[in-house]
């Protein structure tokens, strides 16, 4: 017999997420690199983006949970106190380097079975490079003189060592060691961490642990896509843990009010504990993890929201780099902003109302816009 799923009211739904993500109390990790570090272990990773219409998104994510928040802050995470490192997740992400552990079956996988993107690097070129880095030490793309080719794609390099830059990324021997802007530096792996030998790559069972025991960390109410966001080849075996948990009864299944198909799960302390209405404002990254699963975001806010920078013009409803702005527990408008960064000003370019307008909401959002500009010059 299926265990009873209790329904969730969705407004005790979103009190829940908004609590696991910190989005609910003002600077939850504190301030400074050691914020930074904090930050990315709870959440368990941080995307990392290009656009820059307005700051990026791994530093504007990172500053809707740290107000105090500086672009050194993480550098100094990344590259000094070696806390958190880059990687792929769903997305080129800061993930906490407690958690290297957990990547290295996929880092094996991919030198086994190297994809379109890492594929067609000269055994000689690679080992040649990894030699240059060993002796002369940490080196970025500009440090390589070389003759250039065609690119093959619009996201690519004319600098055939970009590939094989990439491949040592992805197959773990190398990492970036600073980020410079989008000018990452690479150095070897074990050099960076300090390593006498790489760390060993965990059990498949041990990975799905990890991953359910992240997305309760800053999700607080999990379904089975969520936790395994990007990662589709690990839903059978967290699928197979979460009914082991749900009859030890260290999950209790429910589901939002008005979604009973939809399954979610929840532990007995969180779902028992008193969740106070957040009162907040923030205007949010569309990769920020709050609303990058659009799904799940609809599910618990009722908002579906649209990323338009690669939509032509002409069909964008709410503009080219909407930011979903997010006032107590709901979303109540999306803002398309620019940075110009001459005349040190944040541009409106439009402004949406999600919810029927509402003053104070006004207020509270015209507040936010200034300390986001500020945050934006610096």
């Amino acid at each position: 017999m299926a265990p009873v799923s209790f329904e969730l009211p969705a407004a005790r739904a979103r009190a829940i997420w908004l609590r696991a993500q910190r989005l609910d109390t003002p600077a939850p990790f504190g301030a400074g690199p050691g914020a930074v570090g904090r930050a990315i272990e709870h959440l368990g990773y941080v995307q990392i983006d290009t656009i820059n219409v307005i700051e990026r998104c791994h530093h504007h994510i990172l500053y809707s949970r740290i107000p105090g928040y500086r672009r050194a802050d993480l550098e100094q995470a990344q590259s000094a106190d070696k806390s958190v490192f880059e990687y792929w997740t769903h997305a080129l992400a800061y993930v906490p380097t407690a958690d290297y552990r957990q990547f290295v079956a996929a880092m094996d996988a991919r030198r086994a079975r190297p994809g379109p993107w890492i594929s067609g690097v000269e055994e000689a070129d690679y080992a040649a490079l990894l030699r240059r880095i060993r002796d002369e030490g940490a080196l970025s793309i500009r440090d390589i003189d070389e003759a250039l080719v065609e690119k093959t794609h619009p996201w690519g390099s004319r600098k055939p060592s970009k590939r094989a830059l990439r491949l040592g990324f992805f197959v773990g021997d190398l990492t970036v060691s600073k980020r410079t802007g989008m000018l990452k530096t690479y150095d070897l792996s074990r050099r960076h961490f300090g390593w006498a030998r790489r760390p060993r790559p965990v059990a498949e069972a041990k990975y799905a642990e990890y991953l359910l025991r992240r997305a309760l960390r800053s999700q607080g109410v999990v379904g089975l896509d969520s936790i395994c966001y990007g990662d589709a080849a690990a839903k059978p075996a967290v699928r197979a843990l979460i009914e082991s948990r749900v009859k030890k009864k260290g999950l209790v299944p429910v589901h939002i009010a008005g979604q009973a198909k939809t399954q979610h799960w929840i532990e007995p302390a969180a779902l028992d504990a008193p969740a106070s209405p957040a009162t907040a404002t923030h205007i949010l990254s569309p990769f920020d993890p709050l609303v990058i699963q659009r799904k799940r975001l609809h599910a618990f806010f009722g908002y579906e929201h649209r990323f338009e920078a690669y939509v032509p013009p002409e069909k964008r409803v709410l503009g080219y780099f909407a930011l979903p702005v997010l006032v107590g527990d709901q979303v109540v408008a999306a803002l398309d902003l620019k940075m110009d960064r001459q005349a040190g000003r944040l541009l409106i370019q439009k402004w949406t109302w999600i919810a029927a307008r509402r003053p104070a909401w006004k207020t509270a959002i015209d507040e936010a816009l200034h300390g986001f500009e500020g945050f934006q010059r610096g």
